[in-house]
């Protein structure tokens, strides 16, 4: 490169990085409050690496500005304290190596500066509370670590409370209500999308900060264990909280959903919580999937495997799969922003729903 060459590019840098902030103020912020890095084609099989080229790309390409990452232990075998941190090093790891395409979260401002940067945030959170064990301090150890959001329970519940599967009526215990004091002084989000109703309404009451229920549906449009009730929805609502609304087979009953279920279970919590609370929780990734007779085999064993270590929650079948037939891939929040446009929705209330509402949410809870 000769000098007036390099002159001509170093002169052309301003106007370049202006045009990236400009690019960045007109793209919709999306925050998946609960998402994959992953690839679903690997269903039933280990993946070669942690996070792929393509993976990455993907959720480039989607337009994720953040997501919710599930960490750590969640059901199973082994030692949940152990597994866990060994994986939050895993991710650090991840992250760390992919500097200009991801970035960890810890604050609401950082959701901002990933979106300004065209990079991937990636919130640390858990869908179980097993590896704190019976001792509310290690909230500290992992709040020190980056984790951001905090499950109280999975389906079967826990000794913080009842899971959605749980007997009903089990309450939030009194080690649940220590840890949920524990999350609010550390400011971490309190998450309650696989709790049991009482658990949740008692948690929810508990919580001096606003909770979330990161990923769910409306158990007023299809009766499952896993969507929530109106007077759940209500009360995060009242208490300045958060529901992301999930792509799950819950969203309807014994049959593949698409995107008109998912956009009636959006504007049912709408009606319940008002514009400003409703998200997206996709519970799910951005990469297509190259073999669906392969991945759908694959698929149907892990519900099996599910049925027999009793995590299964009702509306989980072979036949209704993980995501809208209709709404997948990279493509899957424009394809929902056209629909929701489709059905009268303005652009501001479309941007709250694809990210500002949880960016709002996170800015209220983790301000401290």
């Amino acid at each position: 490169m000769n000098r007036r060459t390099l002159l001509a590019a170093l002169a052309a840098l301003p106007a370049a990085h202006a045009a990236a902030q400009d690019g960045a103020a007109r793209r919709p912020l999306i925050v998946n409050s609960l998402g994959e890095l992953s690839d679903p084609n690997f269903m039933g099989a280990p993946a070669p690496e942690l996070v792929s080229d393509r993976v990455v790309r993907d959720a480039l390409a989607s337009g994720t500005s953040a997501l919710n990452l599930t960490l750590g232990h969640v059901s199973g075998g082994g030692d949940p304290f152990e597994i866990t941190v060994r994986d939050i090093a895993r991710w650090d790891a991840a992250i760390r190596a992919r500097p200009g395409s991801l970035m960890k979260i810890l604050t609401a401002a950082d959701i901002e500066r990933a979106h300004a940067t065209g990079r991937i945030g990636v919130i640390f959170g858990f869908q179980n509370a097993t590896m704190l064990g019976d001792d509310a301090s290690r909230v500290d150890l992992f709040a020190d670590l980056g984790v951001r959001v905090l499950q109280l329970t999975y389906n079967i519940g826990n000794g913080l409370g009842g899971g959605s599967l749980a007997p009903a009526g089990t309450p939030l215990s009194r080690f649940g209500h220590e840890v949920v004091e524990r999350l609010n002084a550390r400011h971490v989000i309190v998450d309650l999308s696989h709790s049991g109703e009482r658990t949740c309404i008692d948690a929810a009451r508990a919580s001096t900060a606003p909770i979330a229920l990161t990923h769910t549906g409306c158990r007023a449009l299809v009766d499952y264990p896993r969507n929530k009730s109106d007077e759940e929805l209500r009360l995060v609502a009242e208490k300045g909280g958060y529901v992301g609304i999930y792509f799950m087979p819950f969203l309807a009953r014994e049959r593949q959903i698409t995107g008109a279920d998912v956009i009636a279970h959006i504007e049912h919590a709408i009606d319940i919580c008002g514009e400003d609370c409703v998200g997206i929780g996709t519970d799910g990734p951005t990469s297509a999937i190259d073999d669906m007779e392969r991945w759908a085999k694959a698929f149907a064993a892990d519900i099996e495997r599910r049925r027999a270590a009793g995590i299964s929650a009702p509306g989980e079948r072979p036949d209704s799969y993980l995501f809208a037939i209709d709404m997948t891939g990279p493509d899957q929040f424009h394809i929902l922003a056209d629909k929701l446009r489709a059905r009268g929705h303005s652009q501001q209330r479309i941007e709250k729903i694809l990210g500002l509402n949880f960016l709002a949410f996170a800015r209220r809870v983790w301000s401290g």
